[in-house]
């Protein structure tokens, strides 16, 4: 059978290689859809088939808030029901294999994302943020290391995914004995210390305000004055925190005068937004140009005119500032230096007087 099945396949070569060619690769197709159709599937479908087209982690939105005055962003916050079931937590995380330069930045940024977002809080609020952080550095929607966790965003336009690095909190100076409690923490963190109740959670904000992803996440904790979330379905479950640990850490520092930076460049072009624009755009012809902050950080406004500002300073009659001011007669001459006006007044010693005419009548 076999052999009758290659000569017959050899007859057709000779005689119609065109068609051969044409069901080889008809063939070739089936196979690889075939191949496709029983691929390994992806992270999504294995471990919540309640989204299984998804291939990738989602992108973390920005911490964009709605304009709700504090009661009633504490009223809605409160109606957001807390998920239920199971609210496993996270596994520990260690720096041991990491260098030394790679652990001090580490726990350099972990510090100040404890100390200016939970600082006013008590030690849980303060272990709660740094097991947030930790958690995200071992997703893989967000950057593989801490700083560059905590770091996310504050150079960009779209938003800071944290707001003290984008709100000008860098800039104040931090208190010695809140700094040190806020850098304990992060240490035993980073040594593996697991803060449970807030579980796998990658998102959190503070009970007065009302993020527009709110409602989106699964609120699994509540913890101090925020309140913390997870990625509803597959991506917030404890088999989707798959990312190593990349064990290098971008410079803290730099990434510190950066969003400073950043923060100082957006706070001036809002204030050209604001009055400044207004008073520009009354002038015909005149452009803002955007500029840099100094290096003293204060800011700077540019000004530039076209053609326009030409043919409307051409247009403009002229008034004479000593008319527009309606200044005195001294000081129009200490201005133009003219001739002063017929009626002016000796200035100094007054005038003495005329004799009198003729004599007394007797």
């Amino acid at each position: 059978m076999t052999q009758a099945i290659a000569l017959a396949t050899s007859r057709l070569w000779r005689e119609r290689p065109k068609e051969m060619l044409l069901a080889g690769g008809v063939a070739f197709a089936a196979f690889v859809a075939a191949g496709t159709a029983y691929s390994t599937p992806d992270l999504a479908s294995l471990s919540g088939r309640n989204d299984p087209t998804k291939v990738g982690p989602p992108a973390p939105p920005p911490l964009l808030i709605k304009e709700l005055p504090p009661e009633q962003a504490l009223a809605i916050n409160k109606q957001i029901p807390l998920t239920q079931g199971p609210n496993p937590a996270a596994q520990p995380f260690s720096l041991n294999k990491s260098d030394t330069a790679a652990r001090d930045r580490a726990l350099e940024c972990l510090t100040s994302a404890i100390y200016y977002e939970a600082g006013s809080q008590d030690a849980d609020g303060e272990r709660a943020v740094a097991q947030v952080v930790l958690n995200r550095v071992r997703h893989p929607a967000f950057p593989a290391s801490v700083c560059g966790v905590v770091y996310e965003g504050s150079t960009r336009p779209t938003g800071c995914q944290f707001t003290f690095t984008c709100d000008g909190s860098l800039m104040r100076q931090p208190d010695q004995a809140g700094w040190d409690r806020a850098r304990t923490v992060a240490a035993a963190a980073l040594n593996g210390f697991v803060y449970a109740p807030v579980g796998t959670a990658t998102h959190y904000h503070a009970d007065y305000v009302v993020p527009y992803w709110a409602e989106t996440l699964s609120k699994n904790a509540v913890v101090g004055a925020h309140i913390f979330y997870r990625w509803a379905g597959s991506w917030g479950r404890p088999a989707a925190f798959t990312q190593a640990y990349s064990r290098s850490e971008p410079n803290a520092g730099a990434l510190r005068s950066a969003a400073i930076m950043a923060e100082q460049r957006d706070r001036a072009t809002r204030s050209i937004n604001g009055e400044e624009a207004q008073a520009i755009a009354e002038i015909p012809g005149a452009e803002a140009i955007k500029l840099e902050p100094s290096m003293r950080g204060d800011k700077r406004v540019a000004v530039r005119f076209n053609l326009t500002a030409r043919k409307a300073s051409d247009s403009v009659k002229h008034e004479a500032y000593v008319e527009k001011v309606k200044a005195s007669d001294n000081l129009r001459f200490a201005l133009t230096g003219g001739e002063p006006q017929a009626d002016e007044k000796p200035l100094g010693q007054p005038a003495a007087p005329a004799p009198a005419s003729g004599g007394s009548a007797q």
